[in-house]
């Protein structure tokens, strides 16, 4: 079959499906493939809602600017500023756009469409359904793709997984991909492919992400030769539920609707040291051996700092001997809101996520403060993705093809498996912010790519990624090792939470690196518990644990060259951000012959907005006093 004027769409998030229905608008037809249906992909988990400034929050001295400015300071300036002030400008319409598409946004009393803070801002600017922002967006977009497929528009294709960029003359001109249920092998040709599969979260075993997100398929982008961004960079969030199977996310739409952080604590001659018994009913400790820490440190911002600041707060005083059940664990008290705007109105703007405390929890945050822990969220990394700034507005050209686009012709990446946006930290709110505006903004990039783009491709390139991801298949199929690929993953997961997240020490990634050449081997030893030829499930999976242990290896040297300090990246031997030696994004770049990483750098376009101190206005406080039995934790 013939690809032209055929895009292939790999992912049917929100990212996904937002580009699948502009690129419909803008006259192509479009194959959507997903290991999973739309409804079920991780996007329904974000909460905490999307930012643009609205009327509300100009009023209050907001504008897409400030907006923008914040964007960039929370990113600690590591991400180029065109595409970021693009997107900040693009925001208020946006909302707009899903207002019409009838997404249930929390209204005010007067009827305007009412916004929160979040993390890292000083203005409301997040629009928010409940506590289900994601899951309502991405119905929305999820029913307009749908009008599309019925019209023919739209080949929507289910549980078919991504295997393989089928390249000829150095551009991508389709993709090879698995259907999960008969588990046959099949080429599809396409002007185009855009990636748009999400995070990575499970190369870090238990996380906040869906256990689908493996990031395999930017792993095999990545080994077919497109450059990775920013690896190192994994964020923390501060408030999670800790489980045996992953961890359950505590949105940050509670510090924004007046949630605060404590721990308990005596203080003592102006300082505070850990209380003798922390594990007593928090309703029980009185006010005055409560220690809410963020506000005393960032009088302006107090709990709402941003996320790596939050984490990094939480895990030391933690580290210290303050921590709550395990010692790893803070409260959260949302408590006095509740009293102050009621108890229905409380449960109505956070409904979900309430919900989601009582049943996996064991604790209600409308009666009582709740523990939480820091835990792996996001990958602020991503596969790199070009751009054309418009030098009038400082922003992206519109329809420019290099947006969007990796270093492969014709292969683009979307949403979270991009590193376009958030630089060093990500700032909550932007990233479903960064998926709508990727996928709406980038459709139209790609098809003038496509108008472009190169005639049919003779049948041999696909024969042969055929022959490729057959053959690797098959000898997956047959292993007779001795290695579980679960095992085997959450031994990997377990490594890289230790050594690679909130505090780094060079010896400790050095170590991690060396364990990725045994992972490796061991890899080749993976025997599956199931060899059927229908709907093998313990096959993708374990057909992913290489790809993971390859995309873990970038973050780990990543890590290990990158010698400062700068948002979720911290190390102690080197506290400080290093402007003259690292303002400068890390690229991955991988070596078929070595089988590893190789590391380079290349400039941040900081044309708009100079980079300053990040420091949230943090004050000098009285030292706590830290416990005879520090506790390790994340």
């Amino acid at each position: 079959m013939s690809g032209r004027q055929r895009v292939i769409v790999v992912g049917a998030g929100l990212a996904g499906l937002a580009c699948t229905m502009k690129l419909v608008e803008e006259g192509m037809d479009v194959d959507l493939l997903s290991s999973t249906p739309a409804r079920q992909s991780h996007s329904v988990c974000a909460q905490c809602g999307i930012n643009a400034c609205n009327t509300i929050s100009r009023q209050e001295g907001d504008s897409e600017w400030a907006h923008f400015d914040e964007t960039i300071l929370g990113g600690d300036f590591l991400a180029d500023q065109p595409p970021v002030h693009e997107m900040c400008y693009w925001a208020p319409r946006l909302i707009d756009l899903l207002d019409r598409m009838g997404v249930p946004f929390h209204r005010t009393a007067e009827g305007q469409r009412a916004v929160r803070l979040s993390g890292g801002s000083v203005a409301r600017r997040t629009f928010f359904a409940g506590a289900t922002s994601g899951q309502q967006i991405l119905y929305a977009f999820d029913e307009q793709v749908r009008r599309h497929e019925a019209d023919g528009r739209v080949h929507r294709r289910d549980y078919w997984e991504f295997l393989w960029p089928v390249i000829h003359e150095g551009a991508c001109v389709g993709v090879v991909a698995q259907d999960l249920r008969s588990m046959r092998i099949e080429s599809f040709a396409a002007s185009a492919v855009v990636i748009a599969t999400g995070g990575n979260g499970m190369i870090f075993g238990r996380t906040t992400a869906s256990l689908a997100c493996t990031g395999a398929a930017a792993s095999r982008c990545y080994q077919a030769g497109a450059k990775y961004a920013n690896p190192e960079f994994i964020q923390i969030h501060p408030t999670t539920m800790p489980a045996q199977d992953k961890c359950r996310l505590v949105t940050e739409a509670f510090r924004g609707e007046g949630a605060r952080i404590w721990v308990p604590a005596i203080q003592e001659n102006g300082s505070w040291k850990p209380h003798p018994n922390p594990n007593r009913g928090p309703a029980s400790i009185p006010e005055s051996e409560r220690w809410y820490f963020l506000e005393d440190h960032y009088a302006k911002f107090g709990n709402l700092v941003p996320r790596d600041v939050a984490a990094q707060e939480v895990t030391s005083l933690c580290r210290d001997g303050f921590g709550a059940g395990d010692g790893s664990m803070v409260y959260l008290d949302w408590r006095d809101s509740v009293k102050e705007i009621g108890r229905q109105s409380a449960a109505a703007r956070l409904s979900g996520a309430v919900q989601l405390c009582r049943k996996f929890g064991g604790a209600d945050p409308l009666e009582e403060p709740i523990r939480v822990s820091p835990a792996v969220h996001a990958s602020m990394g991503g596969l790199w993705v070009g751009y054309k700034k418009d030098e009038r507005t400082g922003g992206l050209k519109a329809g420019d093809p290099a947006n969007m686009g990796t270093n492969i012709a014709g292969l683009y990446a979307i949403g979270e498996v991009s590193f376009a946006y958030h630089g060093a930290n990500r700032l909550g709110g932007n990233g479903l912010l960064s998926r709508i505006f990727d996928g709406l903004f980038g459709g139209k990039c790609v098809k003038n790519y496509c108008a472009d783009a190169l005639a049919d491709p003779p049948s041999s390139a696909f024969e042969s990624a055929i022959r490729q991801e057959t053959g690797r298949t098959d000898r997956l199929l047959a292993g007779e090792g001795d290695e579980n690929p679960r095992l085997l993953a959450g031994e990997i997961g377990r490594w890289m939470t230790e050594h690679c997240t909130l505090v780094r020490h060079n010896d400790k990634l050095e170590m991690a690196l060396d364990k990725c050449q045994q992972w490796k081997q061991r890899a080749r030893r993976i025997k599956l518990s199931d060899t059927g030829s229908w709907m093998n499930q313990s096959l993708p999976f374990a057909r992913s644990v290489r790809d993971m242990i390859v995309m873990a290896e970038a973050i780990l040297c990543g890590a290990l060259m990158r010698n400062e300090s700068r948002g979720a990246h911290f190390k102690p031997a080197y506290p400080n951000r290093d402007d003259v030696n690292f303002l400068k994004a890390t690229i991955a770049v991988y070596d078929p012959v070595a089988d590893r990483a190789a590391i380079h750098y290349e400039p941040v376009d900081t044309s708009l907005i100079a980079p300053r101190p990040r420091t949230y206005g943090r004050k000098a406080v009285a030292p706590a006093v830290k416990a005879e039995k520090p506790v390790p934790v994340l």
